[in-house]
């Protein structure tokens, strides 16, 4: 059983900033992708940012130069680190990694319960 655990979420004002962060824990044997998506109420879900093992990262447009994701692959952690926060930022983050249980087992997506983050005066 896989977990993965979200926590940094809350409103802040704009220009604030907060950080993220999504510790995964249960019977893992790799993990090779880690990122985070949001939904906001009345839009798709969108990939925010993502890094690989190697540490290669990828950004959505909307937040470069803003947000920062980083990793602990000891820890099987990601963190999201978001400055200059917007209220179009507002949504609900989730967190993902991309996994295996066994090295036989096919990779296979996790996901985080979500955190709320609202960016409002």
């Amino acid at each position: 059983q896989v977990q993965l655990v979200e926590s940094g979420g809350g409103l802040v004002q704009p220009g604030g900033s907060l950080r993220l962060s999504c510790a995964a824990s249960g019977s893992i044997f790799s993990i090779n992708a880690m990122g985070w998506y949001r939904k906001a109420p009345g839009k798709e879900r969108e990939l925010v940012a993502s890094i690989i093992s190697g540490g290669s990262t990828n950004y959505a447009d909307s937040v470069k130069g803003r947000f920062t994701i980083s990793r602990d692959n000891a820890e099987n952690t990601v963190y999201l680190q978001m400055n200059s926060l917007k209220p179009e930022d507002t949504a609900v983050y989730y967190c993902n990694a991309v996994l295996r249980v066994t090295v036989v087992t096919p990779w296979d997506n996790a996901w985080g319960q979500g955190t709320q983050v609202t960016v409002s005066s």
